[in-house]
């Protein structure tokens, strides 16, 4: 038996990437954040507040690559890195496509997703500057536990705000946080003045996203400097680290001989969709290809398909900067849903950016369908897909079917963003039938 040389391409440990690319060198127009009350850029000293220094650089920078410490790449090999680009064989059959569909599989993780390109290197980075704490929000649990597993690789404590939709719905999360060493709170709590007061006024929220990180930033807004705030998306900073994962894909289709159509990620606040997207994303914009790129989201929470472009807060208390993105206003509460990293008012200000200049394609779609896709993709491919991952799945699938009706052979490329395993109540009412639908 011959095995194809497209079926599963591999990386060794010594070729995970050593730089780091920022689409902020390639993408023009980018305007800056503004301090909410004199609406002028903000300071690097600004932001110190809640974030070390080297991440602050970081997050200003507009060259195009930033070198990746040695130690953090050998963080990286604990984490599996670099992981596969592997062809979905079985589900082109099930679907009778002539589209090549491939997925990038940021699943085999130790930490089940792609959180941990970014929380390892945002640790590295803190505990360098002499801090001891770092605190951040987290919705499905996935940011939380990748935050709470590599503190501990630099002796760093944690404390986690988890959005109260899902501290509820997933609570092994919580336990896997909590075994890693954890403090974790279900947002909005009593822990922060912040939570106590959206308690008061709203005591049966579900929480959201921007209420987490309000409390998590006035956590370490208030703590004299011992505290730092990381962040799982959204920010520069972020996109940037998560690069690793779309520098692996690009150095693998030079090796498959492989030409994307599209490539396709689901999106909340951005950082697996610009970690995969974003290398090929950037040679785009530079005439040296004609990719498209599918940005894959919850109706729960459709910022770029319903949102405005607008200056908008991170949080919903208003402590973060003015920032230009898609939102869908930072007191928006969305649904309660199984993809709960998704579950953002707003959108990172890159990933906006190429949107508003046509260069990410947005689709929303409910929760149902996406569930569907995902049991579909565990039967064929054998990969039970994260809740949030499963968006991604659809989108390729459609992309897929729509080349079975035209008889065109594209080449699909998605990001399999993390596993299912710790989110089976999702599938368990889908199911059973029971799995209620998440529109606006």
């Amino acid at each position: 038996m011959t095995i194809p040389k497209d079926a599963r391409i591999c990386l060794s440990a010594e070729e995970i990437p050593k730089k780091w690319y920022n689409l902020a060198a390639d993408l023009k127009g980018i305007k800056p954040m503004l301090n909410p009350v004199t609406r002028e850029p903000v300071k690097e000293k600004e932001l110190e507040a809640i974030f070390c220094k080297e991440i602050i650089k970081q997050e200003m920078s507009k060259e195009r690559y930033i070198g990746i410490p040695d130690e953090v790449r050998e963080g990286y090999v604990a984490l599996n890195r670099p992981s596969y680009l592997q062809r979905a064989y079985r589900l082109e059959k099930y679907l009778r496509t002539p589209a090549k569909i491939y997925f990038k599989r940021e699943d085999m993780s130790p930490l089940g997703s792609h959180k941990g390109n970014t929380a390892l290197a945002q640790a590295y980075f803190n505990a360098k500057s002499g801090i001891t704490t770092l605190t951040t929000e987290t919705g499905a649990g996935q940011w939380g536990t990748a935050l709470a597993m590599v503190s501990n690789l630099y002796g760093l404590d944690s404390t986690v705000f988890m959005v109260r939709g899902s501290y509820e719905q997933k609570p092994f999360r919580k336990t896997l946080m909590n075994t890693y060493g954890c403090k974790v709170y279900s947002s909005p709590s009593m822990q922060t003045e912040y939570g106590r007061k959206v308690l008061k006024e709203h005591p049966e929220t579900s929480g959201s996203l921007g209420i987490a990180i309000s409390e998590a930033c006035e956590l370490a807004a208030q703590s004299g400097g011992t505290v730092k705030y990381a962040l799982g998306s959204v920010m520069n900073h972020v996109m940037l680290h998560q690069t690793v994962i779309g520098l692996e894909t690009m150095e693998q289709m030079k090796i498959g001989e492989i030409e994307p159509d599209y490539m396709v990620a689901c999106v909340g606040g951005g950082s697996n969709f610009a970690g995969f997207t974003f290398p090929m994303m950037g040679e785009t914009m530079r005439g040296k290809n004609e990719c498209q790129y599918i940005a894959v989201e919850p109706e729960a929470a459709p910022s770029m398909s319903k949102g405005e472009f607008k200056y908008d807060f991170g949080d919903s208390a208003g402590m973060t900067p003015l920032i230009l993105m898609y939102t869908l206003g930072s007191e928006f509460i969305p649904n309660a849903i199984h993809a709960g990293g998704l579950r953002y008012h707003g959108m990172s200000p890159l990933v906006s950016e190429a949107c508003h200049q046509g260069f990410v394609k947005p689709v929303a779609y409910d929760q149902t369908s996406t569930f569907e896709a995902g049991v579909l993709f565990a039967r064929t491919e054998g990969m039970v897909p994260a809740p949030e991952s499963c968006h991604a799945v659809k989108a390729a699938m459609d992309l897929a079917l729509e080349c079975k009706e035209s008889k065109e052979e594209k080449t699909i490329v998605f990001c399999l963003s993390g596993h299912g395993y710790l989110d089976l109540g999702g599938y368990e009412k889908f199911v059973n039938g029971t799995l209620e639908s998440s529109a606006l």
